[in-house]
């Protein structure tokens, strides 16, 4: 629990006694090679503390094609986010690319906590505001960058993600497909 109180205090300090009664919410939860963390489809409930492993975000379209959206590793908050907010069915799967330790809290209890707990709403509102600004980033990378420099971006963010899961994985983060990925590849190894 040390690893998720320095988590937490990096994004926005909270007292001792608000993560002593945080904490008592959070269970491990281990999770193994294409194991879920939520499905598409089901009822979000956990939100969960990435302590080790990767986990990815992706969705399938109607013609079966995937879309990785994010890629998560230790250590990351984890969860059908929406689909906590709004009590919809979630619409992007979360899956771990390896074996995973997390620290998984129902989302409810958290959020019965912000009414006596003023320090972990503004946590959770720092949170959000990081996942938006993430968000808003990846959307303007695709936007405006070339799969070149979205490579390269992607190569500093998760430094060692190439050695540890699929290239068409990697390629649909990037929004290109697994050829083009190699021929990019190749032209920065010749380099």
């Amino acid at each position: 629990m040390e690893e998720l109180f320095a988590f937490i205090n990096k994004i926005s300090p909270i007292k001792l006694d608000t993560f002593n009664e945080l904490q008592k919410c959070f269970k491990p939860l281990q999770l193994t090679k294409g194991d879920y963390f939520v499905r598409e489809g089901e009822y979000a409930q956990q939100i969960g503390f990435l302590r080790k492993g990767v986990v990815r975000a992706f969705f399938i379209n109607e013609e079966g094609k995937e879309y990785t959206k994010q890629f998560f590793v230790g250590y990351s908050i984890i969860g059908a986010y929406t689909s906590l907010l709004t009590k919809q069915p979630n619409k992007i799967g979360q899956q771990a690319l390896g074996d995973c330790e997390i620290l998984t809290a129902d989302f409810r209890e958290i959020e019965k906590l912000y009414e006596r707990f003023h320090d972990l709403e503004r946590l959770g509102r720092k949170i959000a505001e990081f996942y938006f600004l993430e968000k808003e980033e990846k959307e303007i990378e695709m936007a405006l960058l070339d799969a070149d420099k979205r490579y390269l971006l992607m190569k500093e963010k998760f430094p060692s993600l190439e050695l540890t899961i699929p290239q068409y994985q990697i390629a649909s983060y990037l929004g290109i497909t697994p050829t083009q990925l190699s021929r990019i590849r190749r032209k920065f190894k010749e380099s």
